[in-house]
Protein backbone atom coordinates (compact mmCIF):
# COMPACT_ATOMS: atom_id res chain seq x y z
CA UNK A 1 0.00 0.00 0.00
CA UNK A 2 1.20 3.45 -0.82
CA UNK A 3 2.19 5.62 2.48
CA UNK A 4 -0.28 8.20 2.90
CA UNK A 5 0.70 11.68 2.89
CA UNK A 6 1.82 13.56 6.10
CA UNK A 7 -0.78 15.78 8.24
CA UNK A 8 1.55 18.38 7.09
CA UNK A 9 1.45 18.10 3.16
CA UNK A 10 -2.91 17.88 3.59
CA UNK A 11 -2.59 20.92 5.39
CA UNK A 12 -0.67 22.97 2.66
CA UNK A 13 -2.74 21.28 -0.02
CA UNK A 14 -5.60 22.47 1.44
CA UNK A 15 -4.72 25.91 1.94
CA UNK A 16 -3.32 26.09 -1.98
CA UNK A 17 -6.92 25.25 -2.75
CA UNK A 18 -8.32 28.39 -1.44
CA UNK A 19 -8.76 31.11 -2.99
CA UNK A 20 -7.68 34.72 -2.05
CA UNK A 21 -10.86 36.51 -2.77
CA UNK A 22 -13.47 34.23 -2.12
CA UNK A 23 -16.72 34.53 -4.16
CA UNK A 24 -15.85 34.39 -8.15
CA UNK A 25 -19.45 36.02 -8.39
CA UNK A 26 -19.57 38.56 -6.26
CA UNK A 27 -15.99 39.63 -7.44
CA UNK A 28 -16.79 39.27 -11.06
CA UNK A 29 -20.17 41.36 -10.61
CA UNK A 30 -18.50 44.49 -8.87
CA UNK A 31 -15.41 44.22 -11.27
CA UNK A 32 -18.51 44.38 -14.38
CA UNK A 33 -20.48 47.23 -12.62
CA UNK A 34 -16.95 49.25 -11.75
CA UNK A 35 -15.80 48.98 -15.43
CA UNK A 36 -19.68 50.10 -16.80
CA UNK A 37 -19.81 53.01 -14.56
CA UNK A 38 -16.04 54.55 -15.37
CA UNK A 39 -15.32 53.17 -19.14
CA UNK A 40 -18.61 51.66 -20.96
CA UNK A 41 -20.95 54.19 -19.71
CA UNK A 42 -19.14 56.96 -20.88
CA UNK A 43 -17.72 55.95 -23.95
CA UNK A 44 -21.58 54.43 -24.86
CA UNK A 45 -22.56 57.95 -24.30
CA UNK A 46 -20.28 59.55 -26.77
CA UNK A 47 -21.21 56.79 -29.30
CA UNK A 48 -25.01 57.39 -28.68
CA UNK A 49 -24.12 61.19 -28.95
CA UNK A 50 -23.03 61.02 -32.64
CA UNK A 51 -25.94 59.02 -33.83
CA UNK A 52 -27.73 62.57 -33.52
CA UNK A 53 -26.34 63.22 -36.75
CA UNK A 54 -26.58 61.76 -40.31
CA UNK A 55 -24.43 59.98 -42.26
CA UNK A 56 -24.01 62.54 -44.36
CA UNK A 57 -23.79 65.26 -41.08
CA UNK A 58 -21.05 62.75 -39.79
CA UNK A 59 -19.26 62.35 -42.77
CA UNK A 60 -18.87 66.14 -43.22
CA UNK A 61 -17.69 66.56 -39.57
CA UNK A 62 -15.30 63.85 -39.91
CA UNK A 63 -13.56 64.79 -43.30
CA UNK A 64 -13.80 68.59 -43.68
CA UNK A 65 -10.65 70.22 -45.04
CA UNK A 66 -9.31 71.80 -41.28
CA UNK A 67 -10.53 68.25 -39.68
CA UNK A 68 -8.12 66.40 -42.00
CA UNK A 69 -5.51 68.13 -41.94
CA UNK A 70 -5.13 67.50 -37.59
CA UNK A 71 -5.52 64.04 -38.77
CA UNK A 72 -2.08 63.89 -40.72
CA UNK A 73 -0.71 66.25 -38.31
CA UNK A 74 -1.41 64.26 -35.35
CA UNK A 75 -0.93 60.41 -36.49
CA UNK A 76 1.79 61.83 -38.75
CA UNK A 77 3.58 63.19 -35.99
CA UNK A 78 2.51 61.02 -33.38
CA UNK A 79 4.21 57.96 -36.08
CA UNK A 80 7.51 60.34 -36.08
CA UNK A 81 7.96 60.74 -32.23
CA UNK A 82 7.64 56.88 -32.04
CA UNK A 83 9.79 55.75 -34.48
CA UNK A 84 12.31 58.27 -32.78
CA UNK A 85 11.43 57.11 -29.49
CA UNK A 86 12.20 53.35 -30.56
CA UNK A 87 15.65 54.49 -31.36
CA UNK A 88 16.45 56.41 -28.74
CA UNK A 89 14.31 54.52 -26.18
CA UNK A 90 16.72 51.45 -27.15
CA UNK A 91 19.83 53.50 -26.96
CA UNK A 92 18.76 54.87 -23.31
CA UNK A 93 17.75 51.58 -22.21
CA UNK A 94 20.82 50.26 -23.54
CA UNK A 95 23.34 52.64 -21.28
CA UNK A 96 20.93 51.99 -17.87
CA UNK A 97 20.88 47.81 -18.39
CA UNK A 98 24.90 47.11 -19.59
CA UNK A 99 26.78 49.73 -18.15
CA UNK A 100 27.53 51.66 -14.48
CA UNK A 101 28.28 54.98 -14.61
CA UNK A 102 27.90 58.10 -11.43
CA UNK A 103 24.62 59.67 -12.00
CA UNK A 104 23.16 56.19 -13.33
CA UNK A 105 20.44 56.68 -10.98
CA UNK A 106 19.42 60.18 -11.46
CA UNK A 107 18.89 59.03 -15.36
CA UNK A 108 17.02 56.15 -14.72
CA UNK A 109 14.70 58.40 -12.46
CA UNK A 110 14.83 61.14 -15.01
CA UNK A 111 13.36 58.80 -17.74
CA UNK A 112 10.28 58.39 -15.29
CA UNK A 113 9.65 62.08 -15.37
CA UNK A 114 7.42 62.90 -18.12
CA UNK A 115 4.76 60.34 -16.72
CA UNK A 116 5.19 62.41 -13.43
CA UNK A 117 5.23 65.88 -14.58
CA UNK A 118 1.80 67.68 -15.60
CA UNK A 119 1.74 67.85 -19.51
CA UNK A 120 0.88 71.59 -19.35
CA UNK A 121 4.01 72.20 -17.37
CA UNK A 122 5.65 70.18 -19.67
CA UNK A 123 4.65 71.98 -22.53
CA UNK A 124 5.22 75.06 -21.34
CA UNK A 125 8.85 74.64 -20.68
CA UNK A 126 9.49 73.05 -23.95
CA UNK A 127 7.92 76.57 -25.48
CA UNK A 128 9.77 78.41 -22.94
CA UNK A 129 13.07 76.87 -24.33
CA UNK A 130 12.70 76.41 -28.05
CA UNK A 131 10.79 79.35 -28.90
CA UNK A 132 12.67 82.55 -30.54
CA UNK A 133 13.34 84.48 -27.49
CA UNK A 134 14.20 81.10 -25.43
CA UNK A 135 17.49 79.61 -24.65
CA UNK A 136 18.22 77.33 -27.49
CA UNK A 137 15.23 78.68 -29.60
CA UNK A 138 17.30 82.66 -29.46
CA UNK A 139 20.47 80.35 -30.68
CA UNK A 140 18.56 78.87 -33.28
CA UNK A 141 16.68 81.01 -34.71
CA UNK A 142 19.05 83.46 -36.61
CA UNK A 143 20.27 80.16 -38.65
CA UNK A 144 16.78 79.85 -40.00
CA UNK A 145 15.81 77.08 -37.29
CA UNK A 146 12.55 77.37 -35.90
CA UNK A 147 11.53 74.77 -33.66
CA UNK A 148 8.63 76.50 -31.92
CA UNK A 149 4.60 77.17 -33.30
CA UNK A 150 5.03 74.91 -35.99
CA UNK A 151 4.38 70.83 -36.14
CA UNK A 152 8.47 70.79 -35.47
CA UNK A 153 7.28 71.38 -32.16
CA UNK A 154 4.24 69.12 -32.06
CA UNK A 155 6.90 66.18 -32.72
CA UNK A 156 9.38 67.76 -29.97
CA UNK A 157 6.89 67.56 -27.69
CA UNK A 158 5.56 63.70 -28.67
CA UNK A 159 9.12 62.81 -28.53
CA UNK A 160 9.48 64.11 -24.61
CA UNK A 161 6.33 62.54 -23.61
CA UNK A 162 6.79 58.89 -25.66
CA UNK A 163 10.33 58.44 -24.36
CA UNK A 164 9.27 56.52 -21.43
CA UNK A 165 6.88 53.72 -23.17
CA UNK A 166 10.03 52.68 -24.86
CA UNK A 167 12.38 52.76 -22.52
CA UNK A 168 10.55 50.94 -19.58
CA UNK A 169 9.35 48.27 -21.95
CA UNK A 170 12.45 47.38 -23.00
CA UNK A 171 14.47 47.92 -20.22
CA UNK A 172 13.00 45.06 -18.24
CA UNK A 173 13.76 42.07 -21.44
CA UNK A 174 17.32 43.17 -21.64
CA UNK A 175 17.78 42.76 -18.20
CA UNK A 176 16.67 39.18 -18.71
CA UNK A 177 18.58 38.70 -21.87
CA UNK A 178 21.24 36.03 -21.08
CA UNK A 179 24.64 37.14 -21.62
CA UNK A 180 26.05 33.81 -22.07
CA UNK A 181 24.27 34.06 -25.48
CA UNK A 182 26.26 36.92 -27.05
CA UNK A 183 29.21 35.65 -25.17
CA UNK A 184 29.08 31.98 -27.25
CA UNK A 185 28.05 33.99 -30.12
CA UNK A 186 31.04 36.33 -29.68
CA UNK A 187 33.72 33.45 -29.07
CA UNK A 188 32.44 31.93 -32.02
CA UNK A 189 34.05 34.55 -34.75
CA UNK A 190 30.32 37.13 -34.70
CA UNK A 191 31.08 40.80 -34.62
CA UNK A 192 29.37 42.88 -32.49
CA UNK A 193 26.65 44.35 -35.06
CA UNK A 194 26.55 40.45 -35.99
CA UNK A 195 25.50 39.87 -32.80
CA UNK A 196 23.51 42.28 -31.92
CA UNK A 197 21.55 41.58 -34.96
CA UNK A 198 21.21 38.10 -34.83
CA UNK A 199 21.18 37.27 -30.71
CA UNK A 200 19.99 40.35 -28.98
CA UNK A 201 17.64 42.12 -31.33
CA UNK A 202 15.60 39.20 -32.06
CA UNK A 203 14.90 38.63 -27.88
CA UNK A 204 13.76 42.44 -27.77
CA UNK A 205 11.92 42.91 -30.79
CA UNK A 206 8.65 42.16 -29.06
CA UNK A 207 9.06 44.77 -26.47
CA UNK A 208 10.47 47.18 -28.63
CA UNK A 209 7.72 46.64 -30.59
CA UNK A 210 5.07 47.03 -28.12
CA UNK A 211 6.91 50.47 -26.77
CA UNK A 212 6.72 51.67 -29.74
CA UNK A 213 3.13 50.96 -30.55
CA UNK A 214 2.19 52.30 -26.66
CA UNK A 215 4.21 55.57 -27.40
CA UNK A 216 2.19 56.26 -30.64
CA UNK A 217 -0.84 55.18 -28.87
CA UNK A 218 -0.34 58.08 -26.19
CA UNK A 219 1.31 60.61 -28.81
CA UNK A 220 -2.20 60.32 -30.57
CA UNK A 221 -4.40 61.87 -27.48
CA UNK A 222 -1.77 63.95 -26.02
CA UNK A 223 -3.03 67.45 -25.56
CA UNK A 224 -1.36 69.48 -22.99
CA UNK A 225 1.79 69.64 -24.16
CA UNK A 226 1.62 70.07 -27.41
CA UNK A 227 -1.04 73.19 -27.14
CA UNK A 228 1.71 75.18 -26.18
CA UNK A 229 4.15 74.80 -28.56
CA UNK A 230 2.46 73.99 -31.52
CA UNK A 231 0.83 77.44 -32.63
CA UNK A 232 -2.37 76.10 -32.60
CA UNK A 233 -2.90 77.34 -36.64
CA UNK A 234 -5.25 75.93 -38.09
CA UNK A 235 -4.32 73.93 -41.47
CA UNK A 236 -0.78 73.91 -40.55
CA UNK A 237 -0.30 73.21 -36.71
CA UNK A 238 -3.64 72.12 -35.04
CA UNK A 239 -4.45 69.00 -33.48
CA UNK A 240 -7.14 66.66 -33.49
CA UNK A 241 -7.31 67.01 -29.56
CA UNK A 242 -7.36 70.92 -29.98
CA UNK A 243 -10.34 70.31 -32.92
CA UNK A 244 -12.40 68.27 -30.21
CA UNK A 245 -11.69 71.36 -27.86
CA UNK A 246 -12.70 74.10 -30.13
CA UNK A 247 -15.70 72.87 -31.40
CA UNK A 248 -17.35 72.16 -27.59
CA UNK A 249 -16.44 75.83 -27.40
CA UNK A 250 -18.56 76.11 -30.25
CA UNK A 251 -21.30 74.63 -28.67
CA UNK A 252 -20.90 72.22 -31.55
CA UNK A 253 -21.29 68.83 -28.82
CA UNK A 254 -22.69 66.65 -32.25
CA UNK A 255 -19.29 67.44 -34.58
CA UNK A 256 -17.11 67.37 -31.45
CA UNK A 257 -18.20 63.44 -30.39
CA UNK A 258 -17.82 62.70 -34.38
CA UNK A 259 -14.21 63.21 -34.28
CA UNK A 260 -14.18 62.10 -30.98
CA UNK A 261 -15.60 58.93 -32.11
CA UNK A 262 -13.12 58.35 -34.85
CA UNK A 263 -10.01 58.82 -32.57
CA UNK A 264 -11.81 56.08 -30.08
CA UNK A 265 -11.99 53.56 -32.91
CA UNK A 266 -8.28 54.60 -33.39
CA UNK A 267 -7.44 54.44 -30.01
CA UNK A 268 -8.89 50.85 -29.79
CA UNK A 269 -7.11 49.79 -33.17
CA UNK A 270 -3.83 50.80 -31.06
CA UNK A 271 -4.72 49.07 -28.11
CA UNK A 272 -5.49 45.94 -30.15
CA UNK A 273 -1.89 45.65 -31.44
CA UNK A 274 -0.46 46.54 -28.23
CA UNK A 275 -2.38 43.48 -26.62
CA UNK A 276 -1.69 41.21 -29.69
CA UNK A 277 2.57 42.47 -29.10
CA UNK A 278 1.85 41.29 -25.65
CA UNK A 279 0.36 38.28 -26.24
CA UNK A 280 3.49 37.71 -28.91
CA UNK A 281 5.76 38.63 -26.39
CA UNK A 282 5.24 36.65 -23.45
CA UNK A 283 4.81 33.65 -26.26
CA UNK A 284 8.22 34.06 -27.23
CA UNK A 285 9.69 34.66 -24.05
CA UNK A 286 7.94 31.07 -22.87
CA UNK A 287 9.37 29.45 -25.69
CA UNK A 288 12.73 30.55 -25.32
Amino acid sequence: MAPLPAAGALSTSSRRSRKVLPGFNLTLGYTLLYLALIVLIPLSALVLKSFTLSWDQFVAAVSSPRVMAAYRLTFGASLFAAVVNVVFGLLVAWVLVRYSFPGKRVVDALVDLPFALPTAVAGISLTALLAGNGWIGQLLEPLGIELAFNPKGVVIALIFIGLPFVVRTVQPVLEDTERELEEAAMSLGATRRQTFARVIFPSIAPALMTGFAMAFARAIGEYGSVIFIAGNVPMVSEIVPLIIIGKLEQYDVAGATAVAVVMLLASFAMLLVINSLQVWQRKRSGGL
